[in-house]
């Protein structure tokens, strides 16, 4: 039941015959999984503290980064190197005392999800990467819960309801990983400030629509939307009653392709005391060297497998990109064809230097 205080605060709410004061009930009973607080996760956490959500569980191991002021916008310079759950929480509650937080600082994985999203009606996936996806999609078919799914992709999103009433899962729409490496992430090639926003009140909206039971929820359907033209397509897709998920992946990361660690790395602290021991070599787009470059030797990453040969093995060579993720696929292929060349991969990118 709602007080006095919260009925003058969903007052708005109330007021629509579609939500009412049971549907404002509802919302107030209801328990909501957010994973991530970073692009999606911070509009999604705030329309859902807003509306009255009684319930909400934050799960994010990060801390929040200079970088992320762009599009985070729970955060400010104040919050850097403070983790965003704990921050997201605090400044929730000022926002909605009525909302009860759960925050976990950690990492999603094999051994805590089951047990995590067993505690909660519907999951939304904020996440922003393939092995935690696929993660959280197989954990929500085995504890049978809805998915509320968002992406972006530079000005481009993309919104689903998965696993809804016996309805399609991620695996349905996305039965195999891209090759590790296909799809950048934001740190490597921007997104748009504003899309996050966007496409995490999507989110939240179909959230709300399932609690009350309003509208025409996105089962079955994938959400394209694009910044630039404002255009949105529905896409449907069927359920692949060929896909079983009975148990969770023993590893994530090697199901999406991706190997441990085996490259030697240096840090952008210790280059910046030994440049002049090494020589530099930058895999990143012609525009992002003109912006900002360290020097040294450029060589975009999709020509680099036939440009080896400018490569000399006279020193030590760093490779480069912004996040370090291209740079490692560089090393990879450089490595296919010279095998007389000592390459270390620069930690974390350009974005640390």
């Amino acid at each position: 039941m709602l007080d006095k205080e919260e009925k003058i605060q969903y007052s708005r709410h109330i007021l629509l015959n579609e939500i009412g004061l049971e549907g404002q009930e509802k919302l107030k009973s209801a328990k909501v999984l957010v994973i991530g607080a970073g692009g999606l996760g911070c509009p999604i956490l705030q329309y859902l503290t807003a509306v009255g959500i009684g319930t909400i569980g934050i799960v994010d191991y990060d801390v929040v980064d200079q970088t992320n002021l762009q599009r985070q916008v729970l955060y400010t310079i104040d919050d850097i190197g403070k983790s965003k759950a704990k921050v997201a929480s605090e400044k929730l509650s000022r926002l909605n005392s009525f909302v009860f937080f759960k925050v976990y600082e950690e990492k999603l994985d094999k051994d805590n999800a089951l047990e995590l999203f067993s505690e909660y009606d519907i999951i939304v996936d904020g996440s922003d990467n393939f092995p935690t996806r696929y993660l959280v999609n197989d954990a929500c078919v085995i504890t049978d819960k809805p998915l509320v799914f968002g992406s972006i992709f530079k000005f481009q999103g993309q919104v689903s309801v998965l696993n809804y009433e016996n309805g399609p899962t991620y695996r349905c729409l996305f039965p195999n990983p891209p090759e590790p490496g296909a799809v950048p992430n934001c740190s490597d090639i921007g997104v748009l400030g504003v899309l996050p926003g966007i496409i995490g009140s999507l989110q939240a909206n179909e959230v709300i629509k399932i609690i009350v039971g309003i509208g025409k929820v996105l089962k079955g359907k994938l959400l394209y939307f694009d910044a630039l033209t404002l255009q949105q397509q529905i896409l449907s897709f069927n359920k692949n009653e060929s896909i079983q998920v009975d148990q969770l992946v023993n590893d994530y990361d090697f199901f999406c392709g991706i190997k441990p660690d085996t490259f030697e790395e240096i840090s952008a602290a210790e280059l910046k005391k030994n440049l002049e021991n090494y020589q530099i070599l930058d895999v990143r787009s012609q525009k992002e060297f003109e912006h900002f470059n360290i020097g040294g030797i450029h060589i975009p990453l999709d020509t680099i497998s036939t440009r080896t040969s400018e490569l000399n093995n006279k020193k030590s060579i760093i490779v480069c990109c912004q996040s370090g993720l291209r740079s490692k696929k560089a090393i990879e292929i450089i490595n296919e064809y010279r095998d007389d060349l000592h390459l270390l991969n620069l930690k974390d990118g350009l974005s640390t230097y």
